[in-house]
């Protein structure tokens, strides 16, 4: 996805609060869907670690996260967004992921 920003000039002060309050409503609205997101991919956990531990694999699986994380730079290479926070971004959500990964494995243990 690029960047299609173009540098708005503004009417008036009423223009700008309109722009302002349109671009907050908009980004409120792409939290949600951000956070569906998340939940979505969180959902995964379950497969992934009771197929880890079918398999014989740890949770933490160093080739895949080297994997996720060269696919993460070139996106923001692609799309002008810092490297170092997109992959900060990357390494919450796959803590997420091996967290919850590690108590459905908990509890799958402990009943």
């Amino acid at each position: 996805m690029k960047n299609n920003y173009k540098l708005k000039s503004f009417k008036d002060k009423k223009d700008a609060e309109k722009v302002l309050l349109d671009s907050r409503k908009r980004i409120d609205e792409i939290d949600n869907e951000i956070f569906d997101l998340i939940c979505q991919r969180t959902s995964f956990a379950m497969d992934i670690a009771l197929a880890k531990d079918y398999i014989g694999m740890p949770v933490y699986d160093k080739k895949r996260e080297d994997s996720i994380h060269k696919k993460i730079w070139e996106l923001s290479e692609k799309n002008h967004i810092d490297v170092d926070i997109s992959n900060q971004i990357m390494d919450m959500l796959t803590t997420l992921s091996k967290n919850e990964q590690k108590e459905i494995l908990r509890r799958n243990v402990n009943g």
